[in-house]
């Protein structure tokens, strides 16, 4: 089986453009070993890992038995669409002149520098402008990994092994080189120390260790992850001679040592976080960086309140802008500089899932605990009148957690395969969902369809509700049905607000609590809300991170994006079915299967998506004509002529 290639498109108006998903990829939390202090495990690992580096030495140039040969790249599935011998990114322009400033406004606060840890609310894009990993990812292709910090990378067909070997360049921002001791130290950092996904699919390794000067050595027996390889090659790696382990999960202003093209050299903190071009970067010619990381100053500002960030953008105190509310969209953007061609608008289509966007219902509450109250609330939700209240008619109705490419079940009748897997685990998905029928609810739009009603008040009967005076009322416990949802800017604030109606109509009694964005962070980390706003961005190749947001270990984890709080044998199956997936369409199968059991399970109220991405720029900021499958990448964009 191979995967398609995935090549950069041209248009003449408008590019693909999309906010990547998250890099980093994760496992479901297990227990973690245990010694009497980070730095017995630490130097417990070292004899560990240190055993047989001599030994083993010669299969760094060799190859093991049945490996492949060391190759510049990895792919989940199918062959690299880049050779050895590629010379940029397809959507890079290595023309790009270096200099000048971008500053990017964020809606939100920060309170650290780290964001490897579950303490704190990091500031944005230290990972990737700081902290460099092993293999970099090719934005035209679902996952592909190409060298980075690492070269070569070499594995067997059943991936119960991965090798890296770092090129002799590579170098921290002090000029220290990079080292297998310093990859081998950041695994077990980020196991012990790191935040859930860290912690967690770290483990899956069984035993990581120097293969000469340069190589690194994972040993995955047992494991049954294809993906796992391009885990270990997306890990972030840290400096050993720069981190103390035992306050590492601390929160701090003060900024990581990293290898990567940028220097943090200004903190205001809740502010602002300056990031430098480092003329010493090591990596600048690397293929896979050769047009990226353009601006020799990046600055990301902070704003509390959405109406004033906007306003900020107006006043050309930020130079980009993703526009996520359509009502602003349409209606707003008719400024000065605009109307002198200052600021431009543009549309961009993007090819990755849409995701899914929904408010999460935490079953871990009694008051969600039957699936039943939950489907009828679903029921309650009108995006008709919202889309065209609030929206514009903007928004088009999420419908799956894969939405709007193969991997999304909407629509589309469970194959054979599907069937097969989902076979051990009888009723889990419903039928209608089973047959690619069901859909979310349509209404009038008046925003009082009474339909809405006489679709919900069975299923709250069923569960043993009904109205007693005004209020939704459990019978046996006399409980009103009551449940607060917690938001934290004004455009969640507005959505919760107006579905509050909607419930209040059928006696429940929704309350709408506003939170500052920390507090907000930190009550999602706890899971201490009743409902909540979220979204979870997916690829065109899920995997590990599947774990992380549904996964069973993932719902008494803190930090993990199990917001629902599900607990099920046969999504943990269909995740791992997806991980062992030799070809393509077994990897479909599992996939259609899972969405189809997180659709049975109405863990969420779906909402809405766009169908393109909204951008404004000021116009000295330019972008390439091509731009990736996974869409807007600032690190390709660059300061021209206004």
């Amino acid at each position: 089986m191979n995967a398609p290639k995935m090549r950069a498109v041209r248009h003449a108006a408008r590019v693909l453009n999309c906010v990547p998903t998250e890099s980093n990829r994760i496992r479901p939390l297990l227990s973690q070993p245990h010694a009497s202090g980070p730095a017995a495990r630490w130097q417990l690992s070292r004899r560990q890992v240190m055993v047989g580096a001599l030994s083993t030495g010669a299969s760094l140039a060799c190859g093991e038995a049945g490996a492949e040969a060391m190759r510049h790249a990895i792919a989940m599935h199918g062959e690299p669409a880049w050779g050895p011998d590629f010379t940029h990114a397809t959507y890079a322009n290595r023309a790009a002149p270096k200099g000048g400033q971008l500053v990017q406004g964020v809606l939100g606060a920060f309170d650290s520098l780290n964001p490897f840890i579950v303490k704190g609310l990091p500031a944005a894009n230290i990972r990737s402008y700081v902290i460099e990993s092993l293999l970099a990812r090719g934005y035209d292709e679902p996952f592909t990994l190409y060298g980075l910090l690492a070269n070569e990378v070499e594995t067997d067909d059943a991936r119960t092994y991965v090798i890296f070997r770092i090129d002799p360049a590579a170098r921290f921002a002090d000029g220290r080189p990079v080292t297998p001791d310093d990859v081998i130290f950041s695994w077990i950092l980020l196991r012990d120390h790191g935040r859930p996904n860290y912690r967690a699919y770290y483990i899956k390794v069984t035993k990581a260790e120097a293969v000469g000067a340069r190589g690194v050595r994972f040993d995955l027996s047992g494991a049954n992850d294809r993906e796992l390889p391009l885990i270990l090659g997306l890990m972030p790696v840290l400096p050993r001679h720069a981190i103390n382990p035992e306050t590492f999960e601390d929160t701090s202003f003060t900024p990581l040592l990293g290898s990567g093209p940028y220097k943090v050299t200004a903190v205001k903190p809740g502010d602002s976080v300056t990031f430098t071009r480092d003329p010493n970067y090591w990596g600048r010619d690397l293929p896979i960086n050769r047009g990226l990381w353009n601006f020799d100053t990046i600055r990301f500002d902070y704003y509390r309140d959405g109406n004033t960030h906007f306003e900020a953008f107006k006043k050309g105190l930020y130079d980009v802008r993703l526009e996520t509310d359509p009502g602003r969209w349409q209606s707003a953007y008719d400024f000065p500089a605009l109307r002198e061609k200052q600021v431009v608008k543009e549309d961009f289509p993007y090819g990755l899932p849409k995701g899914m966007e929904g408010l999460v219902f935490n079953t871990r509450r009694p008051v969600f605990a039957d699936v039943r109250v939950r489907e009828a609330i679903l029921q309650l939700f009108d995006f008709e009148w919202i889309n065209r209240t609030y929206f514009f008619g903007l928004y088009e109705r999420t419908a799956s957690y894969f939405d709007k490419c193969d991997l999304s079940a909407q629509g589309v009748p469970a194959s054979a395969r599907e069937r097969e897997l989902l076979a051990p685990f009888p009723g889990v998905v419903r039928d209608e969902i089973m047959q690619g029928t069901w859909a979310p609810p349509k209404s009038d739009g008046s925003g009082q369809d009474r339909a809405a009603l006489r679709r919900a008040f069975p299923l709250f009967r069923a569960a043993g509700y009904d109205i007693r005076g005004t209020a939704l009322t459990h019978l046996a416990t006399g409980r009103p049905l009551s449940f607060e949802i917690l938001t934290s800017t004004r455009d969640q604030e507005r959505l919760a607000l107006a579905f509050s109606q909607s419930l209040k109509r059928a006696g429940i009694d929704a309350r709408v609590r506003s939170v500052d964005a920390t507090q907000f962070e930190h009550r999602k980390i706890e899971f201490d809300f009743d409902m909540v706003q979220y979204r979870w961005e997916q690829s065109l190749s899920p995997g590990n991170e599947q774990y992380f947001y549904w996964g069973s270990a993932a719902a008494n984890a803190p930090g993990s994006r199990n917001y629902m709080g599900v607990k099920s044998k046969a999504i943990d199956a269909m995740i791992a079915s997806m991980l062992s997936a030799r070809s393509r369409e077994d990897f479909v199968a599992a996939t259609r299967a899972l969405d189809r059991i997180l659709l049975s399970g109405f863990y969420v109220v779906p909402l809405y998506h766009s169908p393109v991405q909204w951008v404004a720029r000021w116009t000295r900021i330019k972008h390439p004509e091509r731009t990736s499958l996974f869409g807007f990448l600032p690190e390709t964009w660059w300061q021209g002529a206004a």
